[in-house]
C-alpha cells in the first residue's frame, strides 16, 4: 500500500504552503514602489497631519521620507546587491545542510529585515532613516533572495519529471498574488493609517510566510522519510563541493545570462512606474497609475499556472525564452517613443514575463543534478540580481537625483527605457546562442515533453539519485 507521500495530493498539499513562502515578502517587496511619491516627499507641509502622509492639491506638495529618487533607486538596489552576495553561499549551504536549515534561517531573516525598515520610517527627517531602511532592506534581501531558492528546490524535488512548470508557475502565481495586492490595497490603506503602520502591515505579512516555512519543513522531513529518500539526499548533499561550480555546463550559464538580461527589464522599471506614468501620460493619479504598474503582476498572477500547463505539455523551454525576449521590444519601444496608454505595455509586458518565468526558472533543473541545485539557483539568482542592482543604479543616475516634487523630464524617462530595450536585445542574444549550444548537446530544453506515466519511485530514481559531479558519467549527465 502507498504511503501518504507517494500520492499525488501530497505533493500539492507540499506546493500550497510552500508557495505561501514568499506571499508576504514579495507584498513588502514592492511597497517602496507603490509608495514612491511618499517615499520622495517632503518631509512636512503646511497643514499636514502629523506622522502621515498628505497631499497638497493647491500646491502639489506630498508630506513623506524626503529621499531622493537616488536614495530612493538604492533601496532597491542594496536589495539585489544582497541577494547577489548572500544566495551563492546560500546556495550551497542549502545543498549542504538541507531545506529545512534554509528555511527557518531565510524566513526569519524575511521577518527581522522587514521589521527594521518598518522602523527606520519612524526617525524621518534624521541621519538614521537612510542607514535603518538601507540595513532593513540588506537583511530582507539576504532572507527573501535565499528563501526563493530553498522553495524552487522544494518544488523542484517533488514536481521534476511530473508537473514541474506547472508547479514553478503556481508558485509564481502565488508570489505575484502578494505584489498585486500590494498594487491595489497599500495605497488606500497608507491613506487611512500613514506610511509607518503600512509598512509594519507588511512585516506581519512576512510573518505569516514563517509559520508557511515551519509547515513546509515539517512536511518536507515526514514526506522524504516515508519515500526513504532522506538518507540518500544527506548522503549526496556530503559530497557537494565549492569546486563543483566550475563543472556546471554552458547551457546554465547562457540560461542564467537570459535571465539576468530579462529581469533587469521587468523589475528596475516596475519600482518606478508608477512616477513614471503620472509624469509622462495626463490625467493620472497615483492610485490610477500605480493599479496599472501592478498590471505587469497582474498578468503573471492570472497566467502563470495556466502557462506552466502549456510547457509541461509542450516542452519547448529554449525557443518559449527566446521568444519572449522577441515580444518584449515592441513594449518598451512603445514607452519610449510613443503616447499609447500605459495599460497596454504593462499587461503586454506581464504576458512576457508570464511565459518567461516558466520557462527559464523550471530549465535549471534539466541541466544539473538535484544534489547541486541549490548551489545552481544561488548562483543564478545572484547573476540576476548583480544584474537588476546595477540596472537600478544607472536608472537612478538617468534619472536624478532631485526631489520628485516636479515631474522628471520626458527626455530622462526616454533614455531610461531605451536603457531597458538594450537589456532585452541582450536577452535575445543570450537566449539565441542558448538555443543553439542546446541543440549541439542533445537539445533537452527543447524536447517534447514524454506523456508516459511515471511512478514515484522511477522519477525520483531519475531526480535525486544524480551523481555529484565527479566523474565523467557525471559530467555527461549535465551536458
Amino acid at each position: 500500500m502507498a504511503v501518504p507521500a507517494e500520492r499525488g495530493y501530497y505533493r500539492f498539499v507540499v506546493l500550497f504552503f510552500n508557495c505561501m513562502l514568499t506571499f508576504g515578502s514579495y507584498f513588502c517587496f514592492d511597497i517602496p514602489s507603490v509608495l514612491q511619491d511618499q517615499f520622495q516627499g517632503n518631509l512636512t507641509c503646511n497643514g499636514s497631519q502629523p506622522n502621515g502622509t498628505h497631499h497638497n492639491g493647491s500646491t502639489g506638495c506630498v508630506e513623506g521620507l524626503g529621499m531622493t529618487p537616488e536614495q530612493y533607486n538604492l533601496l532597491y538596489a542594496i536589495y539585489a546587491w544582497t541577494n547577489a552576495l548572500v544566495v551563492i553561499m546560500a546556495g550551497f549551504l542549502i545543498d549542504k545542510l538541507g531545506n529545512r536549515f534554509g528555511l527557518f534561517l531565510f524566513s526569519f531573516l524575511t521577518v527581522l529585515g522587514s521589521s527594521i525598515f518598518a522602523l527606520g520610517s519612524h526617525f524621518k527627517g534624521t541621519p538614521y532613516l537612510l542607514p535603518l531602511m538601507l540595513t532593513g532592506r540588506l537583511l530582507f534581501g539576504s532572507g527573501n533572495g535565499s528563501l526563493t531558492i530553498v522553495q524552487n528546490r522544494i518544488t523542484a524535488f517533488w514536481f521534476k519529471g511530473k508537473e514541474l512548470a506547472l508547479a514553478f508557475g503556481l508558485t509564481l502565481s502565488f508570489s505575484r498574488l502578494g505584489s498585486v495586492l500590494n498594487f491595489f490595497l497599500t495605497q488606500r490603506f497608507e491613506n487611512h493609517f500613514g506610511i509607518q503602520w503600512t509598512l509594519w502591515g507588511g512585516t506581519i505579512l512576512c510573518v505569516l510566510g514563517f509559520s508557511s516555512a515551519v509547515t513546509v519543513s515539517i512536511l518536507d522531513k515526514v514526506g522524504m522519510k516515508q519515500l526513504g529518500l532522506d538518507g540518500t539526499i544527506q548522503e549526496a548533499s556530503k559530497k557537494v563541493r565549492v569546486q563543483d561550480i566550475r563543472k556546471l555546463p554552458l547551457r546554465y550559464w547562457l540560461l542564467v545570462l537570459t535571465i539576468m538580461f530579462f529581469y533587469n527589464g521587468v523589475f528596475p522599471f516596475v519600482a518606478d512606474a508608477s512616477k513614471f506614468i503620472q509624469d509622462k501620460y495626463p490625467g493620472y493619479d497615483q492610485q490610477t497609475a500605480s493599479y496599472i504598474a501592478g498590471a505587469v503582476y497582474d498578468s503573471s498572477l492570472v497566467l502563470s499556472a495556466i502557462v506552466g500547463i502549456l510547457i509541461d505539455y509542450v516542452g519547448m523551454r529554449g525557443i518559449l525564452a527566446a521568444l519572449c525576449a522577441v515580444f518584449t521590444l515592441p513594449v518598451f519601444a512603445l514607452l519610449a517613443f510613443t503616447f499609447v496608454p500605459p495599460l497596454v505595455s504593462t499587461l503586454w509586458l506581464g504576458v512576457t514575463y508570464s511565459f518567461a518565468a516558466a520557462s527559464m526558472w523550471p530549465s535549471i533543473p534539466l541541466v544539473v543534478p538535484q544534489a547541486t541545485l541549490g548551489t545552481a539557483m544561488g548562483l543564478a539568482t545572484s547573476v540576476q540580481m548583480i544584474g537588476i542592482g546595477i540596472s537600478n543604479l544607472i536608472v537612478g543616475r538617468i534619472l536624478g537625483t532631485k526631489s520628485s516634487e516636479a515631474k522628471i523630464p520626458l527626455w530622462r524617462w526616454q533614455q531610461m527605457m531605451i536603457f531597458m530595450l538594450a537589456n532585452t536585445i541582450a536577452c535575445i542574444v543570450a537566449s539565441v546562442t542558448l538555443n543553439v549550444v542546446d541543440k549541439k548537446q542533445g537539445g533537452t530544453l527543447n524536447k517534447m515533453s514524454k506523456r508516459r506515466p511515471q511512478t514515484e519511485a522511477e522519477s525520483r530514481d531519475d531526480a535525486d539519485r544524480t551523481p555529484i559531479l565527479n566523474n565523467e558519467d557525471d559530467r555527461n549527465s549535465i551536458n
